[in-house]
């Protein structure tokens, strides 16, 4: 907290700093064993009518009144990371989006609009790297019109908690009432560590495509057409792994005699100097064996010999589980993304299908 010369805490923050990272305490009724204060350290996103409303990194928004503030101040925008490979969220943002290719797409400004039949909400929702060229609501205006044009909810992608994301829009979006669903996190780490992990001499079959035994582990079952070609990645009309196109890997390990289904199977898509690890997968009955190890380090060691250096995986949040191995192999947090929903309609909940999968 900030403190004068005369050892006062002081409130330094002001309207004019809402955009910024700050940190304040600020009294509260009922605390914990008795607190009297509360610290909030987030993005300032609007100081209006007296109530302060700050964005944690998590995506959670606080509201904190006015009267209430102790302290207040302005601090950097991002904390330095410790571990992983450098990166902004730009360029993670449109790498991730590469490697879960959506079958029909179409630019509005700085947007990416994503459409493939429902499968998953990050193929199909709105993707803000940018300006969109025109005021607020009449992007989201026209967002709504392209997804209701398609029988789809209107998603919009935003992401928290690192330099250059979206707490404002993330504000903004509430503001009008649309409903945060989804919130997960994409974290990164180093590609050679997680080849390191697993045993060159074990036999973990790779191939191009996705084929009836690994889509039998899958998590999704019935997987449609639309879902393949996200699943396969690649550009309408471009193979995957050609010229200028993401490098898609599909790993399985076969299950005992007479298994329905692979033992694990594992994806990954390598896209320059990054490795995307997804739908890592293990029989209940065979985990806690190091297949979901196994399965990583098969996918490192092929993208490191595609020349991929770093990784990256998103996770939900109550994955416990995966949180845990991922943080052994060296993954740390970048940000958070969320997917909001359009408000609800009677149109909208009528006619359109709910997105297939938490992310």
């Amino acid at each position: 907290m900030e403190i004068s010369a005369a050892g006062r805490l002081e409130v330094r923050i002001t309207t004019a700093d809402v955009g910024k990272r700050v940190s304040v305490r600020s009294l509260i009724e009922h605390g914990p064993s008795g607190e009297r204060f509360g610290d909030t350290v987030g993005v300032l996103t609007s100081w209006d009518n007296g109530v302060l409303r700050i964005t944690r990194k998590s995506g959670e928004s606080v509201r904190v009144a006015e009267s209430a503030l102790v302290a207040g101040k302005v601090v950097p925008a991002a904390p330095a990371r410790r571990r992983g490979p450098a990166a902004s969220y730009e360029e993670l943002a449109r790498i991730a989006a590469r490697g879960w290719r959506p079958v029909e797409s179409e630019r509005l400004g700085g947007w990416e609009l994503r459409a493939a039949g429902g499968f998953t909400r990050r193929a199909n929702s709105a993707l803000p790297l940018g300006d969109p060229g025109m005021p607020l609501d009449d992007a989201l205006a026209a967002v709504r019109r392209w997804y209701a044009a398609r029988g789809l909810p209107t998603y919009v992608q935003t992401a928290t908690g690192a330099e250059g994301t979206q707490e404002p829009l993330c504000a903004e979006l509430e503001r009008r009432g649309w409903v945060r669903e989804v919130t997960a996190e994409l974290w990164t780490g180093a590609l050679a560590p997680v080849a390191d992990l697993g045993d060159p001499s074990s036999e973990v079959p790779l191939s191009r495509e996705a084929d009836e035994a690994w889509l039998s582990r899958y998590q999704r079952k019935g997987v449609s057409e639309v879902a393949l070609r996200v699943l396969v990645g690649g550009s309408p009309g471009a193979p995957a792994g050609g010229p200028g196109e993401p490098s898609v890997w599909f790993a399985t390990v076969p299950g005992d005699p007479g298994a329905a289904a692979p033992a694990a199977i594992g994806r990954c898509v390598v896209d320059g100097r990054w490795a995307g690890f997804a739908a890592v997968e293990v029989d209940p009955a065979q985990r806690r064996r190091g297949l979901a190890t196994a399965v990583m380090a098969a996918l490192a060691r092929r993208a490191l010999e595609e020349g991929a250096s770093a990784a990256w995986l998103q996770v939900e949040v109550d994955n416990e589980g995966a949180r845990s191995l991922y943080g052994l192999m060296g993954f740390a947090l970048h940000h958070a993304y969320h997917h909001y929903r359009e408000p609800r309609t009677s149109s909208s909940e009528s006619s359109a299908p709910a997105g297939d999968g938490a992310l």
